[in-house]
């Protein structure tokens, strides 16, 4: 395992510190994928004076507490940096470090650098727009990619199409009931029951976690609301799963993609594109079945780009299709994923003609590596 590598997050974070006053950096991202490992990474670069704690070490938690942890960390210094891992454990945390942090900017005095970090994510980002709005920074830390898996973990492909995603699942590989047992347990029920069941207005947790194990069984696929909901044998509308795909997407399990258009209501009336956040996702909550190697390469490539700067969709006309849309500030990209099923490039050859000015490119297993390795660079290419 090669521990000098960096998860990319760790320098935007560090460039961040160095600046002279920069806003809270909030660290965001699912469950055990490295946020606290990257931090304290970038704390040990920095030589500024430094006050790192986590509330998970607290037995009696109070937002006193926090005025604590920020007096503690001004005798240290101007510029100290402060950095609360699990800070949504505090009660009214966000509250909390709003006046601090107001106060702090008014006294223009023994300024601190302040890093939040949690676990559940829901949660902090219901403080985050409670309290804090235009006082931070989002540093999001997405599950490992293939380039990241197989760098420290030597994982190749294969494998990572079927179990990657969560790094410390992947010491358990050898035992595949063992990896499954510490996926369900340590991560998914953790994020289903904990962030997400007891903050959330949920009428039936069984039903929600059904959901969960439906749209991990369509990846890199579209599906309309309307199915979803009769898959679900529910009596409502596609409200519930609109609610619930939020949820998840909140918790940083399932994102959706809309149907590329230049007419915004046409996109927000498409069916989803359904992406389970990480292949080892789709491997927990679904058979097994030979037709769904190509639909997880295509999953990969979906998630590679979803981690670029700009907007991500699908595209569907009749008959003719490309797989993602990739649109940056005036750029457009046109992605077809091949992964050894037969496809021809006719959704290509239409979008192109209807959209003009589109840069087309087709990914494989082959150029997949340096995809993942170079993120949105790649895409420069052509």
């Amino acid at each position: 395992m090669k521990t000098s590598f960096e998860l990319p997050f760790v320098k935007t974070l560090h460039e961040r510190l160095l600046e002279k006053k920069p806003k809270i950096q909030v660290i965001l991202g699912p469950r055990q994928v490295g946020k606290t490992t990257g931090l304290l990474q970038c704390l040990k670069k920095l030589k500024q004076p430094q006050h790192y704690i986590s509330a998970d070490d607290v037995l009696s938690a109070s937002s006193s507490w926090i005025l604590e942890q920020w007096q503690a960390a001004q005798s240290k210094g101007t510029n100290t940096i402060l950095a609360i891992d699990e800070i949504q454990k505090i009660p009214q945390w966000s509250e909390t470090i709003k006046k601090l942090w107001d106060e702090q900017t008014h006294q223009k005095k023994n300024s601190l650098k302040i890093i939040l970090m949690g676990s559940s994510s829901l949660q902090m980002q219901k403080g985050l727009t409670e309290s804090l709005t235009g006082r931070f920074e989002l540093i999001h830390v997405p599950h490992w990619n293939y380039y990241e898996s197989n760098q420290i973990h030597k994982m190749n492909l294969q494998d990572y199409l079927k179990y990657g995603g969560y790094p410390g699942s992947y010491d358990y590989l050898k035992n595949k009931e063992r990896w499954k047992t510490f996926l369900k347990d340590s991560i998914i029920e953790t994020v289903i029951g904990k962030d997400i069941l007891m903050f959330s207005q949920v009428r039936s947790p069984a039903l929600f976690r059904q959901a969960f194990e439906i749209l991990c069984f369509y990846p890199a696929r579209e599906i309309s609301y309307n199915k979803l909901l009769g898959q679900l044998q529910e009596k409502g509308n596609v409200e519930l799963v609109k609610h619930y795909i939020e949820l998840y997407a909140g918790a940083y399990l399932i994102k959706t993609l809309e149907k590329y258009s230049n007419k915004a209501v046409l996109r927000k009336g498409s069916s989803p594109k359904i992406l389970p956040l990480c292949p080892a996702l789709v491997q927990f909550a679904r058979p097994e079945e030979s037709e769904q190697t190509g639909r997880l390469f295509e999953l990969a490539v979906g998630l590679e780009c979803k981690r670029f700067p700009g907007k991500l969709f699908y595209w569907r006309q009749g008959n003719n299709e490309v797989d993602y849309i990739y649109q940056e500030e005036g750029k457009l990209f046109a992605i077809e994923v091949k992964s050894g099923r037969k496809k021809t490039h006719s959704g290509l050859d239409a979008f192109a003609k209807q959209f003009k000015k589109v840069h087309p490119l087709i990914i494989t297993p082959e150029n997949f590596t340096q995809l993942s390795k170079e993120g949105r660079t790649f895409l420069d290419r052509f």
